[in-house]
């Protein structure tokens, strides 16, 4: 048994950072133990509330329960996985240096997608750049192309690889549905069809109904 805590975090319902956290919350049976706090994160027009706790100004900021702050998602979810002594994150040997590189495949293509999306929704339109849009939606077709070469790196495991992989599917289809990578990379499609109905994966946050008095 793991202490009980009370914990929060910065929260953005279009995050896929904050939600690869929830999901490893969730596989972790830690959900309902972690708050979601309001934010307005922004490339540009920064948030100061962030910022207070995190100089990078970024989603997910966490809070464990005596108020140390932490971030990015990979030390949230190495930490949540560490509480509820899980196995998102091997302890050694060859198992936990594959999710490492896997989890860093996924966070490339998140990293990527979000270049891509801040260039549509960020940047000027007098100022878009459309070839650096087209390199950053480039890297996630190179990784899915090589996920799907290597199908074995996505079977029968669940660690925090596959759910950073499975998030970053969920934001490409959120954000870039007409990227159809279904139709080029059929293996990786089947795995995530599977993947995807995990209860951590089909499960949605939202913050609270705020109450008028």
């Amino acid at each position: 048994n793991f202490q009980r805590e009370t914990m929060k975090i910065f929260f953005s319902p279009f995050s896929s950072y904050v939600r690869k956290c929830l999901v490893a919350g969730h596989e972790l049976g830690l959900n309902d133990r972690i708050e979601l706090l309001p934010s307005n994160a922004h490339p540009v027009n920064r948030d100061k509330e962030i910022i207070a706790q995190n100089p990078l100004g970024k989603v997910p900021t966490f809070f464990t329960d005596d108020g140390t702050a932490l971030y990015d998602s990979r030390v949230i979810c190495e930490y949540l996985d560490a509480l509820a002594n899980g196995s998102l994150f091997p302890r050694d040997g060859a198992a936990r240096w594959s999710a490492l590189t896997l989890q860093s495949l996924g966070d490339g293509i998140l990293d990527a997608a979000l270049l891509a999306r801040y260039e549509d929704v960020a940047r000027p339109e007098a100022i878009r750049w459309p070839e650096w849009r087209a390199a950053q939606r480039d890297k996630a077709e190179t990784s899915l192309a090589h996920l799907e070469t290597k199908p074995t790196q996505l079977a029968n495991r669940v660690d925090i690889g596959t759910l950073t992989v499975g998030c970053a599917l969920w934001y490409l289809d959120l954000r870039f549905p007409d990227l159809n990578w279904r139709q080029r990379h059929p293996q990786v499609a089947a795995w995530y069809s599977a993947f995807s109905q995990r209860p951590s994966m089909q499960a949605s946050w939202s913050l609270p109904a705020k109450v008028v008095s």
